[in-house]
């Protein structure tokens, strides 16, 4: 073994259970497009040092060095060299990572492993069963892109669906009662300029309700705030499952919509994650000028500044949860703490490990339930021992799984994103001046 001299660990050590690659000329599976796969440059940033297997949760849990980041790319450097298939042991080793990107945050030679991660599920994606191709082919390309019917998933909960496994019925939130948030919504006060709002899928039919806050927030800052009706699914879900050109698809949409924006502002963390890296994606000028117009709600609020609520909403104390894409992606850590404790009488308090993995990481929870439930326990029983009440979600996905945690052990704790309790201080103050949409309201 050859690790310390830094070239990949060799394929004993990552092949569980006597499983083996076969073959020396591995034939490609129907559909995937070479283009797509992890690239020599890409792959030959890793050298192998291990810094990330501490980090990575997958790994945490199993010991196993195919669940590690380092055993991946050992795989994945095995398929490009044409000593590998690409079949059920490497989909395996691809299926079982959150690509929570814990690994790519402390990284020394700052491997894209998302990137990696990405290419190779494209790789996989032909292999699956024809059940897994018609599950992921509804839920990525029909249900997601189609808001009605993401909507329709949370009206139709209650009556508990007999094809819809359990697990997955407990994650589906509970119907968002209220409409869009309008197309315009005009500063309150002095005007600071205008920001346009992705909404996304998700987010505007479950979470419709943040879409509303962040809107009142925004503009109670000074912020005139577009929200345009043509815009589509970010396409971060799509790329992180191998659909790539649909997730290219939804990216040119997105740019062409929001061609006219100066600031966009997404309040959904692996959305604006996805979004901030789209030039990886589609590498030409239009999709690189986007990106770097895509500003993560919680980072811009701070870094533009807000006027500190002079009200407490009620809450004393509050656990922050940090989005793995949020944290690792965009090392966005202290601005959501100093956000809320801006608010009086309010105390931020840490949750243990709080830089682990919920679990959530998009489909995982639904695909993996067995990880992922180990992971939702182990967050869920951190965010308990901490004593608070409310719990800050900055990622719908997440709040998601921590929702479904907490109901499942009876603990009385309140899911919120930060922007929802920006907005209840500011309520706590009083009626607002100006041109304000209430709870509920739509227009335009």
């Amino acid at each position: 073994m050859r690790e310390a001299e830094g070239a990949p660990l060799p394929v004993s050590a990552w092949l569980p259970d006597g499983a083996r690659f076969v073959g020396s000329a591995p034939t490609m599976p129907p559909g995937w497009r070479p283009g797509d796969a992890p690239t020599e440059e890409d792959l030959a940033v890793c050298v192998a040092c291990g810094l990330c297997l501490p980090h990575c949760p997958t790994y945490a849990l199993t010991g196993e060095e195919s669940a590690s980041p380092r055993g991946r790319i050992a795989a994945m450097r095995q398929v490009a060299a044409g000593r590998a298939e690409v079949g059920p042991t490497f989909a395996r080793f691809m299926d079982l990572c959150l690509a929570c990107r814990a690994c790519e945050d402390v990284c020394p030679s700052h491997v894209p492993f998302g990137r990696l991660m990405e290419g190779s599920r494209s790789q996989i994606e032909p292999l699956r069963s024809r059940r897994e191709r018609l599950l992921r082919w509804a839920g990525l390309e029909v249900i997601l892109p189609r808001g009605w019917l993401t909507s329709l998933a949370a009206w139709l909960r209650p009556v508990a669906l007999p094809f819809v496994p359990r697990r997955t019925r407990a994650l589906i939130p509970r119907a968002t009662l209220g409409g869009r948030v309008p197309r315009v919504t005009e500063p309150v006060g002095a005007p600071r300029g205008t920001v346009a709002l992705l909404t996304g899928c998700v987010q505007d039919r479950w979470y419709r309700q943040v879409n509303r806050a962040t809107v009142r927030v925004l503009a109670r800052n000074g912020w005139r705030v577009l929200a345009p009706r043509g815009q589509r699914c970010c396409g971060a879900l799509h790329a992180h499952h191998g659909h790539l050109d649909t997730a290219r698809e939804l990216g040119r949409r997105n740019v062409r919509v929001f061609a006219e924006a100066d600031v966009v502002v997404v309040g959904a963390a692996g959305c604006s994650a996805h979004l901030r890296e789209l030039g990886d994606l589609l590498p030409d000028e239009g999709a690189r000028t986007f990106a770097s117009k895509v500003h993560d709600l919680i980072a811009f609020l701070h870094a533009e500044g807000i006027r500190p609520p002079s009200a407490n909403p009620g809450v004393e104390r509050v656990a922050y949860h940090d989005a793995c894409h949020a944290l690792r992606v965009q090392g966005i850590r202290e601005e959501p703490r100093a956000l809320l404790r801006s608010i009086p009488g309010l105390e931020v308090v840490e949750i243990a490990d709080g830089d682990r993995c919920c679990g959530a990481a998009g489909l995982y929870a639904v695909t993996e339930p067995e990880m992922a439930d180990e992971l939702q326990r182990r967050k869920v029983g951190a965010i308990v021992s901490t004593g608070a009440r409310v719990v800050a979600s900055a990622n719908p996905g997440c709040t998601m799984q921590l929702v479904a945690g907490l109901r499942a052990i009876g603990a009385d704790v309140e899911v919120l994103h930060p922007v929802e309790i920006l907005d209840r201080a500011y309520a706590a103050e009083g009626p607002a001046t100006g041109d304000l949409p209430a709870e509920g309201s739509t227009r335009g």
